[in-house]
């Protein structure tokens, strides 16, 4: 059997050789959550029944992933980083898989056959767990290594939005601090490195290294295994596995418990030692220190009391833990502090014994930086997983995920620089990301920062719109070419990037104008574009969210759809009841006779504008700067990521984008030796961008053609070109209207002006309709 992609010299490439860009999204972040019981971040009942949670409804239920499908192809997408924990998996127990949960897996995994989605999947995790303040891990994972998750919060060994005494006022993106606190840093360190720094946590026999990688492995080699026997998905469908999501070195590599290390740039509210987070974890008061995020990045602003009045983190020496099935060993004792008990500390004084325990290898005195932890413990991680994917799954493209924003490890030439691999990186504007603001005026390359490429930090300052966007863009490509100096000549796929929606305290939700949105999701696709990557997959794409709780996980608020908001319309013109055919709209579903026929929200018709603008949910809130706006639709803005793009390309891509101001389009290719006569370069066309009659498209020769299709089960156009080899080019220019104008000045439309119109209709009519 062919394989529907395959990796030529560092590309991706179809089975007619033709060069494929995959450009997608996460799906979805419901799947960070179980789904029985319902536990959004902020509700505390329920959380602590870690044993009895299942995801089985989870990223969306079998029957609705017609419409999420559906709904993602119409914006473009041919790729899905398929989001799963291994929560999902194993949450009841070591070895207790959820078999109705990965049959529902395989279920929705086929029902995205039809739409010819690339589909990788995408072991997630965030600070460990959602005990910890994120997602990933199965709650007993946490017990197995002698921590009370109950007693995080008084301790502040996590800040978890479910125990947050106001969940109200939980602070924007504090759950990330959590990698630097006891739970997390302490789960990383066993987790990676364990046998050297833990010789004494052992469980079943085996160091808790090898008992807490070995479940994860067997969870998701059981989940390969299922998805190979189901006989179907593999290679048709799924093409690929990740590695762990975002991993973090924990403690190890730290030369002074002390002090907060340079490396740690992320510090907002408190921000202890990890000295201080192992007395506060054992019931002592601390002072620490507490920042908060400005932005020039985090700044001082005092310092805080943590007193846990004598609670532990750890578990009591009696607890009882045997319904999980496990021995402990005898030398690793309950009611005390796991490090303590491997002489880094003394509890009885209260006294740091050894500072620099993990700065380097306990048996070969060879320092643990960053780049070491990549290239030996990291890399360690990585092969077993490679390996067991491949077991099951021969085929697949492994994407390797090192530490975020970290030099990626020196595999090239070697054994595991494999012909089958992608780089997996990960980029967010911070300062956008923490701040919830999008500053036009000026920005920080903060990748070249950490590289060292300043005398000064002040040196790193972009000053105007145009130098921030080429910022990203080159911080892109330096991200790249990190990639192929180390890891070998791979794809390069960008598989987070994105922006938070409730910026400048969710004032879109209230005047409709997300003009600040667009500027921002513009600029990131700028990059992604203007980089020589071989794809991305945008994070995020929830099903639940809405205006006043985002994305139901730690106050974010990062996905392009929310039930609070109207989807773009794809087509510039509203269609009307009577309307036949798909000339000038890809919001017709599959076939007119498929049980996939439903009420989109995307089509426009004077029924659903009518309970679209009286519904109370969008945007009711009357603007201050404008009375007369209220109940304006807003567009989350879509048109910023529903861009036009190469799908298949008869050679190769050398440079592709879309100028979102002007509206055109521009592809630049070195076309195959022998480019067949009937094998065209195929680009997604959004009609809301270019409708059909009017837009304009020049060649360097050869044949075009613009058409409508649903061969994939959703009417989307394309633009196929016939073409010969050697350099060619593809410029496309659409319709400019307000919407397609970054507001910036004040001659310059915005957003808001685009919902007050209607896109064209008189809305004051069609409310009463």
């Amino acid at each position: 059997m062919s394989l529907r992609l395959t990796i030529e010299d560092g590309q991706f490439r179809d089975n007619h050789g033709r060069h494929i860009l995959l450009r997608g999204i996460n799906v979805a972040g419901d799947a960070k959550l179980p789904s029985q019981p319902d536990v959004p971040s902020h509700i505390a009942e329920d959380f602590f029944a870690g044993d009895d949670v299942n995801f089985r409804q989870r990223p969306f239920r079998k029957e609705d992933a017609h419409i999420h499908f559906s709904r993602l192809k119409r914006y473009g997408y041919n790729t899905i980083r398929y989001v799963f924990t291994w929560e999902a998996i194993e949450a009841a127990g070591p070895g207790r898989y959820d078999e109705e949960w990965i049959q529902h897996t395989i279920d929705v995994l086929r029902e995205a056959k039809d739409y010819g989605f690339y589909i990788f999947m995408d072991p997630h995790q965030d600070v460990w767990s959602r005990y910890c303040g994120g997602s990933g891990a199965p709650m007993w994972t946490l017990y197995a290594c002698g921590l009370n998750p109950q007693s995080f919060a008084a301790t502040d060994a996590a800040i978890v939005h479910n125990t947050y005494p106001e969940p109200e006022k939980f602070p924007k993106m504090i759950w990330s601090t959590n990698y630097n606190r006891l739970a997390a840093a302490t789960m990383f360190t066993l987790f990676f490195a364990g046998r050297d720094f833990a010789p004494k946590c052992i469980i079943d026999g085996m160091n808790i290294q090898d008992y807490l990688q070995g479940h994860f492995f067997r969870a998701c080699e059981h989940l390969a295994k299922r998805i190979h026997e189901a006989g179907d998905i593999e290679n048709d469908i799924v093409f690929g596995w990740e590695s762990m999501n975002e991993p973090s070195r924990g403690m190890i590599g730290h030369v002074d418990l002390s002090v907060i290390p340079s490396e740690q740039k992320l510090k907002k509210g408190t921000c202890p030692t990890l000295w201080q987070t192992m007395l506060t974890g054992s019931g002592r008061a601390c002072e620490v220190d507490s920042w908060d995020m400005g932005g020039l990045g985090p700044y001082k602003i005092g310092r805080t009391l943590i007193d846990p009045h004598g609670e532990m983190a750890w578990l009591p020496a009696d607890y009882d833990d045997s319904r999980y099935g496990w021995k402990r060993d005898p030398g690793w004792k309950l009611g005390e502090c796991l490090w303590a008990q491997h002489g880094i500390w003394d509890p009885a004084n209260d006294l740091l014994l050894q500072k620099n325990y993990f700065e380097k290898h306990p048996k070969t005195g060879e320092v643990l930086d960053f780049p070491k932890f990549t290239n030996t413990y990291f890399m360690e991680f990585y092969r077993k997983y490679r390996d067991l994917i491949r077991a099951h799954h021969k085929d697949a493209i492994m994407l390797c995920q090192p530490p975020t924003l970290e030099v990626p490890p020196t595999i090239k030439g070697t054994k595991d620089d494999d012909l089958k691999m992608v780089y997996a990186p990960h980029y967010y504007d911070g300062i956008t990301l923490m701040t919830k603001k999008w500053n036009r005026t000026w920005n920080v390359d903060v990748f070249g920062v950490l590289r060292g490429k300043y005398l000064h930090p002040a040196f790193a300052i972009k000053i105007g719109e145009t130098a921030i966007r080429n910022s990203f863009r080159d911080q892109l490509t330096a991200i790249r070419k990190e990639g192929l100096d180390n890891m070998g000549n791979h794809p390069c796929l960008l598989t987070e990037f994105g922006i938070p929606y409730d910026m400048d305290d969710k004032n879109a939700y209230k005047t409709g104008d997300y003009s600040s949105q667009s500027a921002a999701m513009d600029a990131n696709h700028f990059a992604v574009e203007g980089a020589p990557m071989e794809g991305y997959t945008l994070w995020l794409y929830m099903t639940q969210n809405d205006h006043q709780r985002g994305d139901l996980w730690n106050g974010e608020d990062l996905s392009i759809y929310s039930l609070d908001d109207q989807s773009l319309p794809v087509s510039p013109l509203p269609r009307t009841p009577d309307a036949e055919g798909p000339p000038f709209s890809l919001l017709k579903t599959a076939t007119t006779n498929s049980r996939r026929e439903v009420d989109d929200e995307t089509s426009v018709n004077p029924s659903n504008l009518k309970r679209t603008l009286t519904n109370p949910s969008i945007s009711s809130e009357r603007s201050s700067q404008n009375p007369e706006v209220t109940n304006a639709p807003g567009y989350r803005a879509a048109e910023a990521f529903v861009r036009p793009a190469p799908i298949a390309v008869n050679g190769m891509t050398t440079k592709y984008g879309f100028d979102l101001k002007t509206c055109e389009f521009t592809l630049e290719i070195i076309g195959a030796p022998s480019p067949s006569d009937d094998l065209p370069t195929t680009v997604f066309l959004p009609e809301y961008h270019f409708p059909k009659e009017q837009c304009t498209v020049e060649v360097s020769g050869g044949k075009w053609e613009l058409s409508t299709d649903d061969d994939e089960r959703a009417w989307i156009q394309k633009i196929r070109w016939w073409h010969g080899d050697g350099k060619q080019t593809l410029k496309v220019t659409g319709q400019v209207r307000p919407h397609n104008t970054l507001a910036g000045s004040a001659d310059e439309a915005g957003y808001l002006e685009q919902c007050q119109s209607g896109y064209g209709l008189d809305v004051g009519k069609c409310a009463v309709m």
